[in-house]
């Protein structure tokens, strides 16, 4: 049977899958901030041209993933102390007016909720951090989206996109992968009784404990 997919959408498949796999790198810490991303070996991994390729060092370059340099290429973008603490402030304001907008839940969301959690759990089980980071990152969106603003969600994602080669850093510590689920279990009896207020102050938390354990971890470059 003669394949009916056009050269175009050929391409953007083999984009997506360069994106994901880059994105499966830095999860699992196969690229770390600094660290040069070479085409040529992400073309033979993939079994693809360098052109997807390129194309997805672009997309996550527009991202802030990653930063170009003329005459060296492509590399993790690093952030100093300073940087990493601005995108948590933008990600404190935004995600506070997106749980102050959920609605009181639904016994089926609050289900939801748990099996999401509860995966997350297996992940931590297996010691696989690439898999806690994937179903740690589906737990909060699927939270978020009750929230229904879209647009503020779609931001929130970009800047937890930007953090990513450093959010799972304190994920390689037993004690930051078990507080992961035990501070999301909290949430989800806070908003089974629908106190949003008790769900900011856990989630500010949730993210405090991040940032403590990224600086420790990491000695992050001092403010410029």
């Amino acid at each position: 049977m003669v394949s009916t997919e056009t050269e175009p959408a050929r391409r953007a498949t083999s984009v997506q899958r360069a994106v994901a796999e880059i994105r499966r790198m830095l999860r699992s810490r196969e690229l770390v901030p600094g660290q040069q991303v070479r085409q040529e070996t992400l073309a033979a991994r993939l079994g693809v041209s360098r052109i997807p390729v390129r194309e997805a060092l672009k997309t996550l370059e527009a991202e802030g993933v990653l930063r170009h340099e003329p005459h060296v290429g492509y590399a993790v973008a690093r952030l100093n102390a300073d940087e990493l603490a601005q995108v948590y402030l933008m990600r404190r304001a935004l995600e506070t007016e997106v749980i102050r907008a959920f609605p009181r839940l639904s016994a089926d969301q609050l289900r939801e909720l748990t099996a999401l959690n509860e995966a997350i759990t297996e992940q931590v089980d297996k010691v696989d951090v690439a898999g806690i980071v994937a179903a740690n990152q589906a737990f909060h969106f699927a939270m978020f989206r009750l929230s229904g603003l879209d647009l503020v969600v779609d931001e929130i994602d970009r800047l937890w996109r930007r953090s990513e080669p450093y959010r799972t850093v304190h994920l390689y510590d037993s004690g930051g992968r078990a507080r992961v689920v035990r501070e999301h279990r909290k949430m989800i009896t806070a908003l089974r009784r629908g106190d949003t207020e008790a769900v900011v102050a856990l989630m500010d938390a949730h993210r405090d404990h991040t940032v403590a354990d990224l600086s420790a971890a990491l000695g992050l470059p001092p403010r410029a």
